[in-house]
């Protein structure tokens, strides 16, 4: 390693940002937080941080997580709370995003992860973020008129809009062909709120005899708990959980709008 100086090479810093999704009051939502310091201070954000010295990308975004939501990737080791207190999360790598001047401060490069976990309660601020909120994704995407709340809202810091939308459409597209779509729902479910999880990421509104039939034809997509429950009103229905597959044949193609 002795022909080799590291002077010769520019330094700049790798983050990690989430785009966190959820179901909430039947639709998408986003988490947003609210930058406490410069640059961008005052603006929404998504969250994030610095990579740490030793630390491993997978491990800077499950902490990241950790410290934003309370949540701990299905993968990883929460360090708050009681095992019942812990929930889990689906946590997978987005993009990376390396723009030379996405970032006022430096050459900054960041590695985005995508977050999906069911019905989160309200966010709490954390770190350097002076406030937090979970955002309804169509608006933010701009795909519905913006109303007095969400004009607040934007435009997001750095070039988290781009990252949103590429997190968003990600979701949209894998609940296509993979069971992703189960990572917002809790452990036992019925095929009505999957079908709600569908309707919500895609923006839709499905037939609920031709869902129920797929998503209950398609092998290994549910496994039947043997239970029931009342908790959506009405005659009791179903439960179901994930089952084994991790795609789906045929897949669940998203409607034309």
């Amino acid at each position: 390693m002795a022909p080799y100086d590291p002077s010769d090479f520019p330094p700049f810093a790798v983050t990690v940002d989430l785009v966190v999704l959820t179901v909430r009051h039947n639709g998408l939502r986003a988490l947003l937080v609210r930058r406490g310091e410069a640059p961008y201070q005052g603006q929404w954000a998504l969250p994030g941080g610095f990579v740490r010295p030793g630390e491993d990308l997978a491990a800077a975004a499950g902490r990241e997580l950790e410290e934003e939501t309370g949540l701990c990737a299905h993968d990883g080791e929460c360090t708050q709370g009681s095992d019942e207190e812990r929930h889990g999360a689906h946590l997978e790598q987005l993009a990376t995003y390396g723009d030379p001047g996405r970032d006022p401060r430096m050459r900054v490069v960041s590695v985005a992860h995508l977050a999906l976990a069911p019905d989160l309660p309200s966010p709490t601020a954390g770190g350097d973020a002076s406030g937090a909120t979970w955002a309804p994704a169509e608006r933010l995407l701009g795909e519905e008129g913006a109303g007095r709340e969400d004009e607040q809202l934007l435009p997001l810091a750095f070039d988290h809009a781009r990252i949103l939308s590429d997190g968003i459409e990600r979701a949209r597209s894998k609940i296509e062909y993979s069971s992703l779509a189960t990572a917002f729902c809790p452990a036992e479910f019925t095929v009505g709120e999957l079908r709600r999880v569908y309707e919500a990421v895609w923006g839709v509104v499905l037939d609920p005899r031709n869902f129920h039939r797929k998503v209950t034809g398609t092998p290994g997509f549910l496994v039947p708990t043997g239970g029931t429950t009342t908790r959506q009103g009405g005659r009791p229905a179903q439960l179901f959980r994930a089952g084994g597959a991790t795609l789906l044949n045929p897949p669940m193609l998203r409607p034309e709008i």
